[in-house]
């Protein structure tokens, strides 16, 4: 299930803790990443390779929304739920998503491409509404904007950079 050279990364990142439970949450990333989800024989392995039950492990994947426990789609688009971009269009724009996508907020799309999620808060209150696709922010997020976003994921063009960096240049 898990490569080796994983495993010599797991090796490296334990080493760095004084406790192997400390790892958990990085590890737990990892393992999503390199088999896209948790599935019950990955949480049994990391319960296994960190000296945890898989009781102890399963209560923190099932606390973090960003780790998921059943298959995703290829891509993730998480939307902010939170106050700042509830008030300004967040709900809005989850269901503008919903309907274009033919699916509701912890579901995929039937070919297996998007998974659409809620996430409490993405920390961009400043530059609300928000969302994050693979990973990549997306603020001050309009219908039209979300539009495009997805038309470039269907095409698979990735999807650019919008709102300030931090250093504060401005993306294109």
């Amino acid at each position: 299930m898990i490569s080796a050279e994983t495993r010599a990364r797991f090796d490296a990142l334990v080493a760095k803790y004084p406790e192997r439970r400390s790892a958990l949450i990085p590890i737990l990333h990892a393992v999503q990443a390199e088999a896209g989800y948790l599935s019950s024989e990955a949480i049994e392995w990391v319960a296994g390779y960190l000296g945890l039950s898989p009781a102890d492990v399963m209560s923190v994947a099932s606390f973090y929304d960003m780790l998921n426990l059943e298959p995703v789609g290829r891509h993730m688009i998480y939307v902010c739920h939170n106050l700042s971009c509830t008030f300004l269009g967040g709900e809005r724009l989850i269901r503008h998503l919903e309907s274009r996508l033919g699916i509701h907020c912890g579901e995929t799309t039937r070919d297996g491409q998007i998974t659409l999620k809620r996430m409490e808060c993405l920390g961009a209150c400043g530059t609300a509404p928000v969302l994050q696709v693979d990973g990549v922010f997306h603020e001050q997020m309009t219908a039209e904007k979300a539009d495009a976003l997805l038309e470039r994921l269907r095409n698979g063009t990735p999807a650019p950079r919008s709102g300030p960096l931090p250093s504060g240049e401005k993306v294109g």
